[in-house]
């Protein structure tokens, strides 16, 4: 069990002063530079929980064993503080940039380190809880999806039993919220009802409807594609990463559009306007394509805001819910990105039958959402 906090410092003080805050919880090693701080690592990594790390040093600063341990991926596994009287913004940027989790200024305070302390290693002992559990769930269904590209033949089934399955998929890869993807189809029909009978000029049909509900729960497939040291990373993403998880719309629609002869052609459109442009926003302003207004599949328009609206009121692992009247509020201000009017019209309207079904869905997780 990992329960090492490592003290790195040049100053003997200093890292007296931290060892007598942290002792009766944790145990302790310590490094009087970047060198000998890395050399521990190096030996006893599956044991250190959290790294203190001052700046200035000699031999190696803190700043360059930061680096060293983003390029290495070890700060997938242990927060790193920096404790330091460094007042300069450019310098604690940089450390932000290679991956420190937070910064405790000196003279530190008992409290305040404890807090810190405590916060970060907890998140990144559930998140690596996660993670262990992901990657045995993830083996097995990446075989799974294997095994569905590889024998089509056995996969000409019905349109119902294909999305059961991809559907599957999804709920194990959002391990924050299992019940999201149901509840996102619920909202979508609720959405779609109001929109069928005021805009008919969208051409939805109950019939229609069923498709798109059913077809929702797939919208988040292509983040089965995502490594989970991205997905599931604690800290800050990197302009990178942050690029890389947006191509999780072009990945499930690569998924869907692979899937030729499984399902009919309707499902098989819908799923390709779902997973790819769940993410357009009515100005152009989403992503992958940048698709305005109407350009926007309806399916999708329906998809997006149940989604917004489901994720805004539900607890995920880094962020708390908000009230009903919140989440309403933020998306019909425009907060979350702009939604058609029309759309906005319908979650007017349909306000009081969306809050009725999140309540009932909370107390009963076998809510129909298909039917």
């Amino acid at each position: 069990m990992r329960n090492k906090i490592l003290i790195v410092d040049d100053s003997l003080f200093n890292r007296q002063v931290l060892q007598d805050i942290l002792k009766e919880k944790y145990e302790i090693a310590e490094a009087c530079d970047g060198e000998a701080a890395l050399e521990i690592i190096e030996k006893q990594k599956s044991e250190i929980l959290a790294v203190l790390l001052d700046i200035v040093m000699p031999k190696m600063d803190g700043v360059s064993l930061l680096k060293i341990l983003n390029e290495k991926k070890y700060l997938d596994d242990f927060p790193v503080l920096m404790v330091t009287g460094e007042n300069s913004f450019e310098t604690l940027a940089e450390c932000f940039n290679y991956g420190a989790s937070d910064y405790i200024r000196k003279p530190v305070q008992k409290d305040f380190v404890t807090e810190r302390v405590e916060k970060l290693t907890e998140l990144y002992l559930k998140n690596n809880e996660y993670k262990e559990k992901l990657e045995r769930q993830t083996l097995t269904l990446r075989n799974q999806y294997k095994i569905l590209q590889a024998q089509s033949e056995q996969l000409k089934k019905a349109n119902d039993n294909v999305i059961e399955m991809l559907g599957t998929i999804v709920e194990y890869r959002n391990l924050e919220n299992r019940s999201h993807i149901k509840k996102v189809s619920g909202f979508t029909r609720i959405l779609a009802k109001h929109m069928m009978n005021a805009y008919p000029e969208y051409g939805l049909t109950p019939e229609k409807i069923n498709v798109i509900v059913s077809v929702s729960v797939l919208h988040d497939i292509g983040k089965i594609l995502i490594k989970d040291s991205v997905l599931l990373k604690p800290g800050k993403l990197t302009p990178e990463e942050k690029e890389y998880v947006r191509s999780h719309p072009l990945r499930g629609y690569e998924i869907a559009d692979s899937i030729t002869e499984a399902w009919g052609k309707e499902y098989r459109q819908c799923c390709r306007e779902i997973t790819r442009s769940h993410h357009e926003r009515y100005d152009g302003n989403g992503y992958p394509d940048g698709l305005k207004g109407d350009e926007i599949p309806i399916s999708a328009q329906l998809v997006s805001i149940a989604d917004c609206y489901e994720n805004l009121i539900s607890e995920g692992f880094y962020k708390s819910a908000v009230s009903y009247e919140d989440a309403y509020n933020k998306i019909m201000q425009g907060e979350k990105g702009v939604f058609s009017p029309k759309l906005l019209e319908c979650l007017r309207k349909a306000k009081g039958e969306l809050e009725a079904y999140a309540d009932k869905y909370a107390n009963d997780e076998t809510a129909e959402v298909l039917g």
